[in-house]
């Protein structure tokens, strides 16, 4: 069964100083959409779903450009990683089999990583993040293990204790789903927190509720999460990229 990719790209990046969808905005001279689509090409994954929102026909005419096909979704409402997910039912619908979902601004989600979490998740899971270990993880969601190491929920920033802080394993914003698994809970996550938004990781959480399997696969490199969020991160990546030879 071949594999399918939700790809999101709704984010207006307004500290980008660029009046283009943030995944536009380039490292070594390719958008960081691109850098996102093409691992997941090498990976294997085919089937391309890339969740728009701000300056959407941006990204329309970018991706009808591709020698390769990709379909879009619309979110007119940038109310959260798990509201973006709602947006791609029916692409989730034909799609039966794996799903894997990844931010189209992180342009250092390789192909290995994409695969060997891939690996793990093919291991009788509902779902499995990618996760990475952080020097600094301020700002990112943090991935909380039970005593045996098994996952037992991830904890937004905004919402996480001073113990939950000092935890260094982060969330990169990847995942796999069984696509069925994802839909039957999809309905059912709720924006109860601080920002209001309806956040992804609480479909792993629901998940773990009904008994299913998740896991947390740590990738090999910290730079899987890594992202922009202005002009100085992004020139940041941009080095990154000429001193480890990272290609997109």
């Amino acid at each position: 069964m071949k594999k399918s990719a939700i790809i999101l790209a709704g984010g207006e990046g307004k500290r980008m100083k660029s009046d283009i969808p943030k995944p536009m905005n380039k490292v070594l001279s390719v958008p960081m959409l691109r850098w996102v689509m093409n691992a997941v090409r090498a990976a294997g994954v085919e089937n391309i779903c890339v969740v728009t929102g701000y300056k959407k026909e941006c990204i329309e005419d970018y991706v009808r450009e591709l020698p390769f096909p990709v379909v879009t979704v619309f979110q007119s409402e940038r109310l959260g990683t798990g509201h973006a997910v709602m947006m791609c039912k029916d692409f989730l619908k034909e799609n039966e089999g794996d799903v894997v979902i990844l931010c189209g601004d992180a342009p250092f989600m390789d192909k290995d990583t994409i695969r060997n979490s891939l690996t793990q998740h093919e291991d009788g899971y509902s779902a499995t993040v990618i996760s990475a270990v952080l020097s600094d993880p301020t700002g990112y969601g943090r991935i909380v293990r039970n005593e045996n190491g098994t996952l037992k929920e991830i904890v937004e920033q905004k919402d996480a204790d001073e113990e939950t802080l000092k935890i260094q394993e982060v969330n990169s914003g990847g995942y796999w789903f069984d696509s069925s698994d994802l839909l039957s809970v999809l309905d059912d996550i709720k924006a109860e927190n601080k920002a209001k938004e309806y956040y992804l990781p609480d479909a792993l959480t629901l998940l773990l509720q009904r008994g299913k399997k998740v896991s947390a696969f740590t990738a090999d490199s910290p730079d899987t999460v890594l992202g922009a969020n202005d002009p100085a991160q992004l020139k940041e990546l941009e080095n990154i990229a000429i001193e480890k030879g990272y290609q997109p």
